[in-house]
């Protein structure tokens, strides 16, 4: 469960990291990307753990609240499904269309910017 939460924070924090302020952003990168402990995050900034602790809470339901309204994260995992569905497809039906597999792979990359 805890590892989910993880990863959907990293992927809202993607998506909406221009959207939250400074101390946001550095709070989240450390705690979420670089593996910071609240204890290491309160001593860079001189600030209580408890302090740490609420900013990053706050920030996890700022992020949730832009999802929520914006749906920029479930479309696209919705399109990276369907990418995923038409990429199997042609490898399967059309393995020798050399031409159809450079437009799935172009249509992948797209995605993936």
């Amino acid at each position: 469960m805890e590892l989910e939460k993880n990863e959907r924070i990293n992927a809202l924090f993607a998506f909406y990291q221009p959207l939250l302020t400074k101390k946001q952003n550095d709070y989240l990168q450390l705690y979420y990307a670089d593996d910071y402990s609240l204890g290491e995050i309160a001593t860079e900034f001189a600030v209580s753990r408890q302090a740490v602790y609420d900013n990053i809470r706050r920030t996890e339901r700022i992020l949730e609240s832009y999802e929520h309204k914006l749906h920029l994260y479930a479309e696209f995992e919705v399109r990276n499904e369907q990418a995923d569905l038409i990429r199997d497809y042609v490898q399967q039906h059309y393995p020798d269309d050399h031409e159809l597999q450079r437009l799935v792979a172009g249509m992948e990359t797209l995605e993936a910017e």
